[in-house]
Order: structure tokens, then C-alpha cells, then sequence
């Protein structure tokens, strides 16, 4: 098995998910195969970067200097990774990918995106279009609208700045260290104002599946009447795919 590096802590919930996700399917892929107990699971290790130090050094949108300081922190976490001797890592939060071609600077092991295992998941739900939800720096960006339509799929625009600063807070307000009780339904009459038939609704910040605990480690699911993708689950499937491949017949 390749041993996985998981940069986390933005937030620590999330990063509690990935690991979780990881080992639960490690061990189902050899229960699976008839082995016995204690199962396998792949390697890792996990570093773990200050979410409160991250969010105060976010740039401005436009000014690629600005995010120097926090790519800075973002590369060091990798290359403690590395050193480690993880053969691969990846980073358990969205709104990071939008600087991952900066992070990568310099490092030589593998970052698995995000963006590509999402945008894969999403066209084989049979979706054309997509609403993306996340951080501000998410919405903001485009990496998710570019990256989806090399697939077929199109993205929505950018919605207006009062749109993107309520998802933003009830990420901080009801997403934070776990769903809120009231988490679903504020996710949900969200989604309701801004999403078109036949969407499917990126739950783009590692946070946001926490509203649906039955469905964190699917794919994508229906919910509300809804159709979700969850990042999450695709980016933490797909590291378990590249940690197993030795695993898998030829």
C-alpha cells in the first residue's frame, strides 16, 4: 500500500471525515478479499495546519502576491509530508485547491485535486450543470467551473457578494466542529433560492456534508429533493484508489 499524506485541520472536523472515510474503506476492500482482523489500512500520516492562522492570511482576489504567506504555510505542511515519506498526500479542505498550483511549488510528491475527483463524479451523476457552494474564496474562484468544464458540465456564475457572505457564515455559524441541529434546513432553503432543475449542488467545503450524516462517505445522493455531490467523499475515494492500486490484480 502507498502511504497517504492528509494535510488537514482547515477544519478539524473534516479532516476526522478523511481519515474515517480512508480506513473504513481500506478495511471493506480487504474484509472484501477474506482478510481476517485487525484489517489493513494504508499508512498516513497527517499534518495539521492552524485554521485560525490560515483564514487571516487569505489575499485579496486578483493579487497573486497577496497569497504568498498562505501558500507558505500550505507548501511547509506538504514538504513535512513528504519528508515523511508519504508517497502522495492531499489536502482535506476546498477553499486551499484554489492556491494549489502555488503549493505545489517546490514539492515533488503527488497532490491529488480536489477539483479533478469532483468534476469526475459529477458528470457521472448524468448532470450538465452545477451549483457550487463553499467558502468565499471558492465561490469567488473559478478553478471548480474550469476544471468541470473539461468534463461537460457548466457552472454557475459567481453569486452576488451578499449571497456568497451568508453561505460563508453559515459555514462558520452551523459548520464549525460538526452540523448545527438546525445545519440541514439552513443548507437546504439555500440551495432553494439558486438552484435549477437538473442541477447538482457542489457541497464544495468539506464542512457542508456534515448536514447529512447518512450520506458522508456516498458520492453523490439525493437529499430535500435535491441531487449533491460531495467533494469530500470523491477526494478521499480517489486517494484510497491510488493507495490500493498495488492491491489490485494486473
Amino acid at each position: 500500500m502507498k502511504k497517504i499524506g492528509i494535510l488537514g485541520g482547515v477544519g478539524w472536523a473534516s479532516t476526522l471525515d478523511y481519515y474515517r472515510a480512508i480506513c473504513e474503506g481500506a478495511g471493506a476492500f480487504f474484509a472484501a478479499r477474506g482478510a481476517g482482523s485487525p484489517l489493513p489500512v494504508p499508512p498516513i500520516t497527517i499534518e495539521s495546519v492552524v485554521q485560525a492562522q490560515t483564514r487571516s492570511l487569505r489575499g485579496r482576489p486578483g493579487d497573486e502576491a497577496s497569497w504568498a504567506a498562505i501558500d507558505a504555510v500550505f507548501r511547509e505542511a506538504m514538504l513535512t509530508l513528504e519528508r515523511a515519506g508519504c508517497d502522495f498526500a492531499l489536502i482535506a479542505s476546498n477553499t486551499p485547491h484554489a492556491r494549489l498550483h502555488a503549493i505545489r511549488d517546490g514539492v515533488m510528491m503527488p497532490i491529488l485535486s480536489i477539483f479533478d475527483a469532483t468534476a469526475e463524479a459529477t458528470a457521472q451523476t448524468g448532470a450538465t450543470r452545477a451549483l457550487v457552494l463553499g467558502t468565499t474564496v471558492t465561490m469567488q474562484d473559478r478553478n471548480y467551473a474550469n476544471v468541470l468544464a473539461a468534463h461537460g458540465v457548466s457552472a454557475n456564475d459567481p453569486l452576488p457578494q451578499a449571497e456568497i457572505a451568508e453561505m460563508q457564515a453559515m459555514i462558520d455559524e452551523d459548520f464549525y466542529g460538526g452540523a448545527s441541529a438546525t445545519a440541514q434546513a439552513r443548507l437546504l432553503r439555500f440551495s432553494a433560492k439558486h438552484v435549477k432543475p437538473g442541477d447538482a449542488i457542489l457541497l464544495a467545503c468539506t464542512e457542508l456534508p456534515l448536514a447529512f450524516p447518512d450520506h458522508l462517505d456516498d458520492v453523490s445522493f439525493k437529499a430535500g429533493g435535491f441531487l449533491f455531490v460531495n467533494p469530500s467523499a470523491a477526494h478521499a475515494a480517489a486517494a484510497l484508489d491510488l493507495a490500493l492500486e498495488d492491491e489490485r490484480p494486473g
